[in-house]
């Protein structure tokens, strides 16, 4: 092969409000009725058997997925748990009470003093009152969240051992990818060297809830004790740890970075670069983030930033308790904030040279990703100039590997689309002052989190998945709860999809990912069909390697099909290798050219070119 290497698509996996990402599952259940009957069945029971359904019916499934009224098993927003700071008086001067001698707090505070104990309970006199915090319950503003399926618990599928959920969804992720990959990953690993598997997989705001972070920072108040776990798990980039020891096993580059929203496209192109400039074949990059937690959209509400009952009410004219939560997140249209959603997707790429000497299936390929910041800024979470380069920048490679003419006429831009109003008119400003630069004049613009919410770390994640379902099932999801685009939203040269819309897939040959993260943190990508990615690999071989190609590509297609219909049939258990081959200093061999580990192979020391000469 001529050329730097091509990042192809060959597997993905994953979870979110709108089901399991293998097998395009999720996809379809947001364009469901435009699917087949039977296409529609087969979805209804395989998400029947994710949610744990017998014999389910659509309403069922409905009832249980998308954005939805947050379900009691999350916090019942009625009655929310809160400490009420009260102070307690006495008749006189002083206040009398009893206390049980292993609960006494110690050092006693000095206003308290002991009169006598009996049987382990303390008499006290306090003077001046006492502090409490009294365990009450409020009412939370925010109703609505895109949760995971009702009835899915990723924690079932493996000893999960007290793992933050956030966790259990990454590993249920990457192993749906390497299962809708349709190639064994211990054949894969023969095929590359020991150090050139990259994965590139974390949250946004790391693992917050009781588990990680949360019941970490809560135990002081809640008068427990941290666990050992709750720290190292709650770090941000923990998703990718667990995948590297757990799931794959591989000693290759591996992390996390963070950009708030657009996280998974900065994991994105780490993962593009890295095969790109040789230093893996293979990558798993995604993100993850499960935080329909009330401490979390607290402060997300705090800003303003979350969609609320009383909101989509004075919208659209109608009293509180009649308004259609289910349609609360409307993208470009009168809105009043983001919903919460919760999501973990896994991405696996490969090199096309592999990808064609191992017979990967190609759901398409990621040749570039750009990411900006604003500049100066006055509100952090305020969006800025830096959009307008990523966005500029990926039109710019697509124009140089297509043409005008594709790039004008056969392109969709997946929108960021989070419901704010601050984020309708930016981003459409944007998205139409680039297309006027490009020349493009009627650019078709979808906004997936209509149906499954904002799931920060994995929201570009969940677009790029939905993406590739249009190329195999020909329907671009519409923003179905979006009835009419916003006055303020600039609409030329833009082709708001408000409804679901078939096309000719050999017609879509690019797709646009775009990501406005708060802080300034702006990523786009340019996802090339499976069409056009075949067509760059087959110009890059001969007609009998490529003929060799399509006969093993053939039959892992049908090895990921199989799996999608065990899926279907009966969730398989999360790979989790616990305590699986595990290398210790007497399996590792070092010599000045090569790393030996015991059960990974080979690593090379062969120093990279750099033109740094000191010699």
């Amino acid at each position: 092969m001529s050329g730097m290497a091509l990042p192809v698509i060959v597997g993905v996996g994953g979870i979110n409000a709108a089901g399991r990402s293998s097998g395009y599952q999720s996809y379809q259940s947001m364009v469901r009725p435009m699917l087949s009957p039977r296409q529609q069945q087969a979805n209804i029971l395989a998400m029947g058997t994710l949610m744990d359904l017998t014999n389910p019916t659509l309403a069922e499934v409905q009832r249980g997925t998308m954005i939805r009224a947050i379900e009691a098993s999350y916090f019942d927003t009625s009655a929310t748990p809160w400490q009420a700071g009260i102070e307690l008086q006495g008749a006189g001067e002083e206040l009398s009470f009893h206390i049980n001698a292993r609960r006494a707090p110690n050092p006693l505070p000095q206003n308290w003093r002991v009169l006598g104990s009996d049987n382990d309970v303390l008499h006290i006199s306090a003077t001046g009152g006492v502090d409490c915090l009294v365990p009450s319950v409020r009412d939370f503003p925010v109703k609505t969240a895109a949760m995971l399926p009702g009835g899915f618990d990723p924690g079932a599928l493996y000893a999960s051992r007290n793992h933050p959920k956030g966790l259990q969804m990454a590993l249920f992720a990457a192993s749906d990818a390497l299962g809708d990959c349709g190639l064994e990953w211990s054949f894969l690993q023969s095929q590359v060297a020991a150090d050139q598997v990259s994965v590139y997989v974390g949250s946004a705001m790391g693992q917050l809830d009781y588990h990680g972070a949360g019941g970490m920072l809560s135990a002081r108040l809640r008068g427990g004790r941290v666990t050992s776990k709750q720290c190292p798990l709650s770090l941000a980039e923990m998703p990718a740890d667990f995948i590297n020891a757990y799931v794959l096993g591989h000693v290759g580059r591996t992390g996390a970075a963070l950009g708030a929203c657009a996280s998974f496209l900065y994991n994105l192109r780490m993962g593009v670069e890295d095969i790109q400039a040789g230093r893996a074949h293979i990558a798993f990059v995604g993100g993850a983030d499960a935080q329909v937690l009330p401490e979390v959209m607290d402060g997300y509400a705090a800003m303003g930033a979350l969609a609320t009952p009383e909101g989509l009410a004075a919208i659209d004219g109608v009293s509180v308790d009649a308004a259609d939560l289910r349609s609360i997140c409307r993208p470009f249209g009168e809105n009043c904030g983001f919903t919460m959603g919760e999501s973990a997707q896994v991405i696996m790429l490969m090199s096309d040279e592999l990808a064609l000497r191992v017979g990967a299936q190609i759901y398409g390929s990621t040749p570039r990703v750009e990411v900006c910041s604003d500049g100066h800024k006055k509100s952090i979470s305020g969006p800025g100039a830096g959009n307008y380069v990523t966005v500029a920048k990926i039109l710019s490679q697509a124009r140089a590997i297509l043409g005008d003419h594709s790039l004008c006429h056969h392109g969709l831009v997946q929108a960021h689309g989070t419901s704010t109003p601050q984020n309708r008119v930016t981003e459409a400003l944007i998205l139409n002052r680039t297309a006027q630069a490009f020349g493009i004049e009627s650019w078709p613009i979808t906004a997936i989190k209509t149906y499954i919410g904002h799931s920060l770390s994995a929201a570009s994640a969940d677009q790029l998945v939905a993406s590739l379902g249009v190329w195999q099932y020909g329907v671009i999801p519409g923003i179905e709860h979006t009835r009419s685009i916003a006055e303020d939203v600039e609409q030329e040269r833009l082709d708001f999809l408000l409804e679901h819309r078939r096309i000719d897939p050999a017609a879509l040959d690019y797709a646009v990912l775009n990501s406005k993260g708060f802080g300034g943190n702006n990523a786009s990508a340019l996802i090339l069909s499976p069409a056009k990615t075949h067509h760059i690999m087959r110009a890059r071989t001969d007609a009998s390697a490529w003929a060799n190609y399509l006969d093993k590509c053939a039959a892992t297609a049908e090895r990921s099909r199989s799996y999608d219909k065990l899926m279907a049939a009966e969730i398989q258990p999360t790979r989790y290798l616990f305590d699986h081959q595990v290398a210790t200093d007497n399996d590792v061999t070092v010599t000045a050219s090569e790393v030996l580990i015991q059960g990974y192979g080979s690593i090379s020391l062969d120093p990279t070119p750099t033109g740094y000469d000191c010699l």
